[in-house]
């Protein structure tokens, strides 16, 4: 992937006007768009359709459910044409493999790419603490681990994670896994509700494949300004020669 490739815009925003606004701000300068929940459930495929338009697609709806709805919704983006979808890991192993063959199903019978599938680990709202309040014992990196040989043994394609993760799951994995890190924050950006975050060079440097941001981008004055900026960060951490 080039620099471009590995920066996903979060169009986290209430209306689908928003959402153009947003994307027609950015100028087509990221190579992803995330939709989200909140923007999902105002506007369903249109957003996909809005957010497609300059961009591939990266729909954020962290499936996690019995396993026959979690693929009848997987079928559903796959036949609009996502590039990209998350499921949470935590759904088991069950989930997960129903996720994948209804990908692949609905690719061949649509004609459509399959997207990339990646298993939500932990949260980079949640810390060890915060853990511990839903019962596990052993941390974040004790349950990322767990969760990334789950999310591998079902042939996922990667993980979404912190960059405080990517460095020993890198090691762990080898390189053709894909590592999809939140939680990106300029070292004068507000963490807002994050508790586990790092700067683009960091989190590329650790070896995060995509990297995710949100307000940094979208709320700037320059949206697009603010994303080739980032884009110049990633470069930076892939030794690309600048100037």
């Amino acid at each position: 992937m080039n620099a471009r490739e590995r920066l996903a815009v979060a169009l986290d925003v209430p209306s689908l006007d928003e959402a153009r606004r947003v994307e027609e701000a950015l100028g087509g300068v990221p190579g992803w768009l995330k939709v989200g929940a909140e923007l999902f459930g105002a506007a369903g495929p249109e957003a996909i359709r809005v957010a497609g338009r300059r961009a591939r697609v990266f729909l954020d709806l962290k499936l996690h459910d019995i396993p026959n709805q979690v693929a009848r919704a997987v079928a559903v983006a796959t036949a609009n044409g996502v590039g990209m979808l998350t499921l949470h890991a935590a759904g088991g192993a069950a989930m997960l493999a129903a996720a994948r063959d209804a990908a692949d199903e609905s690719a061949a019978r649509s004609g459509r790419q399959r997207p990339i599938l990646v298993g939500v680990t932990v949260l980079t709202s949640l810390d060890d603490t915060a853990l511990k309040e839903v019962g596990v014992r052993d941390g974040v990196a004790g349950q990322v681990a767990r969760l990334v040989e789950l999310a591998r043994s079902v042939r996922l394609d990667g993980v979404v994670c912190s960059a405080r993760e990517s460095a020993a799951i890198r090691r762990r994995v080898g390189p053709d896994f894909t590592l999809v890190t939140p939680g990106i924050r300029g070292l004068a950006d507000a963490c807002d509700d994050q508790a586990r975050t790092a700067t683009p060079g960091e989190a590329i440097r650790a070896g995060s494949d995509l990297l995710v941001m949100g307000r940094p981008i979208a709320r700037a004055s320059d949206p697009a300004e603010a994303a080739a900026a980032v884009i110049a960060e990633i470069e930076a951490g892939l030794g690309v020669p600048q100037g």
